[in-house]
Formats: C-alpha cells, structure tokens, sequence
C-alpha cells in the first residue's frame, strides 16, 4: 500500500509521476537521454547499468522493469541480465562495460568511492570521458529513481511477462513517448 494515495492500476514509478506531472517531466527527459537517446554506448548496455544499480539498491521495480528492456534490447537475452545483476565480471558482456559496471557500482555506494584507478582502469578499455560521464550519471540517478519507488511504497506487482511487455513497448518507444499514455500533457 502506497504511503500516499496514487493513482490505482499504475505500477513502481509510473504512479509516483502521474501524481505529480510536473516533476515527471524532467525526471523522463533526463532518463530518455541517459538510456534511449544516441550514444556510443547501446541502449541496451545503458540499461544494464540501470538493472545492475537498481538490483545493488535492492529496487524491485526499477531492476525487474529495467533489466526487461535491457533483455528487449538484447534480443530477448534475459539470462544475461540475470548473470549482471548476480556476478557481472563473469557475465558475457564486454571488458569496456565490465569496467563501467565496476564504477557504476562505486557510485550506487557513494560518490566518493569512485577512484582515479577506477576510471583509468574503464579508459584503457576503451571507455570514452563521455561514457564515464554517463555512466557516473546513470548510476546516480538510478539511485534517486530507486529511492523515489520505494519511498513511496509503490505498487509493485510480481508478473514478470508485464515487465517484459512494458520492457519490450519501451525499448521501441522511449521515456518520453511513453509517459505521455500516464501523464497529462500539458499545453
């Protein structure tokens, strides 16, 4: 039961943001451009880091809606996202990304974890600046989306093929484009 009243039949965040459209907006922005928009990093290796901070801060909605578009993304791979979220380093997934999960985990700790090693570390990999950048970011603000969820004490409900549909609907659609079916445009 939500600590305050949502609005019903809404689950994990899409709740918490039609109640109050006026921060949905820029929380959907920024999380389009963080994980649909262009990027040298694939869409779907940004929503693994995503499911991997998420399942860190224990966030059911967040690691279980994230890791089904991550899984869309990559071709229905869903025991990949499985293997990130349990033991990435032996997951099938490139050294590069490895190395930003690493940082990314850091950050879902603290900031101040993070160490210039660390990101040395994901650049002799191949990590671009803007890809550290982005994945410091990503990671960030998935802990501030995860908090919001459950914080609230969202409705989560626990069926899985409504996280890979919703998964699959968002990889093709974006943030964005599909807030618009749960909150009011505004002129």
């Amino acid at each position: 039961m939500p600590h305050i009243k949502l609005p019903e039949g809404l689950h994990g965040i899409r709740g918490a943001m039609a109640f109050r459209p006026e921060t949905a907006k820029p929380l959907n922005e920024l999380v389009e451009v963080l994980l649909h928009a262009p990027n040298s990093l694939t869409p779907g290796e940004r929503e693994l880091i995503a499911t991997y901070v998420s399942s860190q801060n224990d966030c059911y909605f967040c690691q279980t809606v994230h890791g089904a578009i991550a899984a869309a993304h990559l071709d229905g791979n869903e025991e990949l996202v499985r293997c990130v979220k349990m033991d990435f380093f032996n997951a099938d997934i490139s050294e590069k990304l490895k190395a930003l999960l690493v940082i990314a985990g850091k950050v879902q700790k603290g900031g101040k974890h993070v160490t210039t090693a660390d990101v040395e570390a994901a650049r002799a990999l191949g990590a671009t600046d803007i890809e550290i950048h982005d994945t410091v970011l990503i990671a960030a603000a998935f802990c501030m989306y995860n908090r919001y969820v459950d914080g609230l004490d969202t409705w989560q409900p626990h069926d899985e093929e409504l996280y890979r549909q919703r998964g699959k609907k968002t990889a093709k659609e974006g943030y964005v484009t599909m807030s618009k079916e749960y909150i009011p445009q505004q002129s």
